[in-house]
């Protein structure tokens, strides 16, 4: 087994902890104000119940001691490439999935390290709590799917192995909702179907699955079994660039509006030269003060 899923455990939190010790022993928040949401809360706040993206309020009324603390993204960015580059010493197949999870590629590198890949996973994590300051959680196995399952069955500070012939004892009794990627929606049609448990997809008829929901019904089914044929992107270019702001109290005035529409626009347009990108379709996402979303958007 040579491909392994790190996630850095409770990031953000993390790095203002490291960063204040006084932090240390305290139930931690990042996100908005009272009208935003959650963007992580640390294992102490967890605890209590708080989630990410959970409205702020509902989230003080859970942990109502929680320090909360307004996100710092380019300190983010920063240790996230150095998370990163510590990862790329070990090999140069690193697919960053976000800010704080990649998966990494070991094949053929246990000659180069003279060590098997959960030995170098485990170095890796101790270097980077050393000399970054923050833990991680690692999964290892043979493929993407496995890997990032496993990353998450034993945060935090966790290091899990996982093989395709555990699937059967470990992922089919749970339900359809642990698979990753696999949200309420998809979870209501294959219960509605009669499929509730990670097992009932996976020893389903597949020609009877795809007839009931396409490809997602085989997608579902090779999952199910712990098969996963995708490699490592390890060079996968940015599909869009995108920014958003919460309000502190709600705004109907349009000037009022397109005054912050158009800072938005200048900040994502900054972004995008300094990248080098171009794009062709903008898209534009409102939420209302009932949380009704609504999304436009127009191909120039």
């Amino acid at each position: 087994m040579n491909i392994a899923h790190i996630d850095c455990d409770a990031f953000y939190a993390a790095i203002h902890k490291r960063d204040d010790l006084s932090l240390a022993n305290k139930p931690v928040i990042v996100g908005g104000g009272q009208r935003g949401v959650v963007a992580t809360a640390c294992y102490l706040a967890r605890a209590s119940g708080v989630k990410s993206a959970m409205p702020m309020f509902q989230a003080l009324k859970l942990c109502p001691d929680a320090v909360v603390l307004k996100p710092n993204m380019e300190l983010y960015s920063q240790v996230g490439r150095e998370v990163r580059e510590t990862c790329l010493e070990l090999t140069p197949m690193v697919e960053a999935t976000s800010i704080d999870e990649a998966y990494l590629d070991l094949s053929g590198t246990e000659r180069l390290h003279k060590a098997k890949p959960a030995v170098v996973l485990a170095k890796l994590a101790k270097k980077i709590e050393t000399e970054i300051g923050i833990t991680i959680s690692i999964g290892l196995a043979s493929n993407k799917f496995l890997a990032k399952t496993a990353s998450d069955m034993d945060k935090p500070r966790g290091f899990y192995v996982l093989s395709k012939a555990d699937v059967p004892q470990i992922l089919w009794p749970r339900d359809i909702g642990f698979l990753h990627g696999v949200g309420p929606a998809t979870v209501r049609s294959f219960a509605k179907a009669g499929y509730n448990k990670i097992g009932d997809i996976a020893n389903a008829d597949v020609k009877k699955l795809v007839m009931q929901f396409g490809d997602l019904g085989l997608r579902m089914h090779r999952l199910a079994n712990g098969e996963d044929n995708r490699s490592l992107e390890h060079h996968a270019k940015r599909k869009s660039i995108s920014s958003e702001t919460t309000f502190m109290k709600d705004i109907g005035d349009f000037d009022e509006l397109w005054e912050i529409l158009q800072n938005i626009g200048v900040k994502l347009a900054r972004i995008a030269r300094q990248k080098s990108l171009a794009g062709n379709t903008v898209s534009l996402k409102l939420k209302a003060s009932n949380r009704r979303n609504i999304t436009r958007q127009v191909t120039l």
